[in-house]
């Protein structure tokens, strides 16, 4: 079992049958999808719904068996489990590198807990010192937004697919990863992103992760707020 697997059966513990369960996007949630529909197979969970996070976690959900509801029927998900690029010593995130971050933060900020399965690699002393920021912005005058990250002391770049084509969200907006050598002070950049017209999120999630689930090849660390 690798230290994805491992943080992602972990998490599983934390579900009980008749749960809304908020289902996150990435490789390291994918291994928590798996073991979710193991253990609904198996008949150890019951009567649990999941709201995805993308139409990714959307289509991977339904190929395994997972009854799905939309945020509209079930707006306050009990527990979401999700992924994340970076994690900070208070537990702030950075996420949106598998371009899902405006989905999966409105799905975390309604949810009642938000868990966070990751491995170790993604634990840093500093946001930004090892991912890029992605932030969401609108495609009508996107290529404005560049100068205007480039002010903020970031390296910006336009996301595209491996193809060559410009990355387009689930929302339908594209994504500029900003290089950063440190974000300093999250809450003062996030605020600042906020005020920007045309930008429509970041992948700063600020105090909202209660709980992270850190694995290496030996165990798990639980780590809370």
């Amino acid at each position: 079992m690798n230290p994805k697997q491992r943080a992602a059966a972990t998490a599983l513990a934390f579900i009980e049958s008749g749960m809304v369960v908020g289902l996150g996007t990435g490789s390291t949630s994918d291994y928590f999808l798996q073991a979710l529909a193991a253990a609904l197979k198996a008949g150890s969970l019951s009567s649990i719904r999941g709201v995805p996070t993308s139409l990714q976690s959307e289509r991977r959900a339904r190929e395994l068996g997972i009854p799905l509801a939309t945020l509209a029927q079930c707006p306050h998900p009990d527990i979401t489990i999700d992924g994340c690029d970076e994690i900070d010593p208070q537990l702030d995130l950075i996420k949106g590198l598998g371009g899902a971050l405006l989905r999966e933060k409105v799905i975390a900020q309604n949810s009642k807990r938000l868990i966070i399965i990751a491995d170790t690699n993604k634990r840093v002393q500093t946001l930004g010192s090892r991912s890029p920021l992605p932030v969401e912005v609108t495609p009508f005058g996107h290529e404005i937004q560049h100068a205007f990250f480039s002010s903020l002391g970031a390296i910006p770049a336009l996301r595209h697919t491996p193809e060559g084509t410009v990355f387009i969200t689930d929302n339908g907006n594209h994504i500029y990863d900003l290089r950063f050598k440190q974000i300093d002070d999250p809450r003062k950049l996030e605020a600042i992103l906020q005020m920007r017209a045309g930008v429509v999120e970041c992948g700063l999630f600020l105090a909202i992760a209660e709980r992270a689930l850190i694995a290496d090849d030996r165990q798990v660390q639980d780590l809370t707020r």
